[in-house]
């Protein structure tokens, strides 16, 4: 219950990596190259996507959705990562904080069940080619984007709302670089057993079975290319599969390390590096791994320059 006294805090401070000026410059200038680099990665794929008709397939509608993904939570978390780097009172409205917390729990949850997505489209492509235009039609394209941000954003206002009821009757230090859920909470000088349980529940519930779809449909995706008699075939496969478990590996394993356990183990300096991955590491790569690499997005590429008379 709320104290009759309690005042709700109208901003909070950010304790961010460090107080030391030298390794705050050095800090703000790589978390700065990394986010160019996110932003014109993810930004060139949504375009290059757009403008070649060859790109205009489910797989890549699904992937110019992680680009935007990508860089929407990069952006609700860097910029001001960055201009705390550079001042002295790293600070952030109550509202800004609680629009942070938002937008990267909406964006989040989405890239988890737009990932699931992925992983099917790719099970139906492989496994099943005859139904793979029934299966991956453009009504199920859709409403799969659809669900996905519908779900984050529901999930995420849930998480918010109950998040900014309780009572930070104390400090108003947050010991993280932005409004995460579990380092609010445990500022909260009333009970969050419930926000812990709803936590667990809500992000356990979406990760978890979307890891399960992701597993089951890349372990059926890996018998049916265990049966390719090409082995330049099924090399490429494989390539292409590890490269994306690897990557949802690390997505997965550092959201559910940090969300789904108990507050009471809440380690902030581990946390903070942890988050890094899933905040700031992962956004930048995705293009890569999943795109680039590509040797149809290679060939676009490679026709979207020559006719800007780039190589000409």
């Amino acid at each position: 219950m709320l104290e009759s006294n309690y005042t709700m805090p109208t901003e909070f401070l950010l304790v961010g990596f460090t107080d030391y000026l030298s390794h705050r410059v050095t800090l703000f200038l790589v978390f700065l190259i990394v986010y160019i680099l996110t932003v014109v990665g993810n930004m060139g794929l949504i375009i290059l996507v757009h403008t070649d008709s060859s790109l205009q397939t489910p797989m890549y509608y699904f992937l110019r959705n992680l680009s935007f993904l990508d860089i929407s939570y990069s952006t609700a978390i860097t910029p001001q990562m960055l201009v705390n780097f550079l001042t002295s009172r790293k600070s952030i409205s109550l509202y800004g904080c609680a629009l942070q917390m938002f937008c990267f729990g909406c964006f989040a949850d989405a890239e988890c069940l737009l990932l699931a997505a992925m992983a099917y489209d790719h099970y139906a492509a492989i496994c099943n080619p005859l139904l793979y235009p029934t299966l991956m039609s453009r009504n199920v394209c859709i409403g799969s984007i659809v669900l996905a941000y519908v779900s984050g954003s529901m999930t995420s206002m849930v998480h918010v709302c109950l998040t900014f009821r309780l009572p930070f009757c104390g400090s108003n230090v947050v010991n993280h670089f932005f409004c995460d859920i579990p380092p609010l909470l445990a500022l909260s000088c009333a009970d969050a057993h419930i926000n812990e349980l709803l936590l667990f529940a809500l992000c356990g519930f979406i990760q978890t079975s979307t890891f399960v779809v992701i597993f089951i449909s890349y372990f059926c995706t890996l018998i049916t290319v265990l049966s390719i008699r090409s082995s330049s075939g099924r090399s490429k496969t494989f390539s292409t599969c590890a490269s994306h478990l690897i990557a949802i590996t690390l997505f997965y394993g550092t959201l559910l390390f940090t969300y789904l356990r108990p507050i009471t183990s809440y380690s902030p300096n581990t946390d903070k590096v942890v988050a890094v991955f899933y905040t700031v590491v992962c956004p930048m790569f995705n293009p890569i791994i999943y795109s680039f690499r590509n040797k149809d997005v290679k060939n676009a590429l490679k026709k979207l320059l020559e006719r800007n008379w780039i190589f000409k």
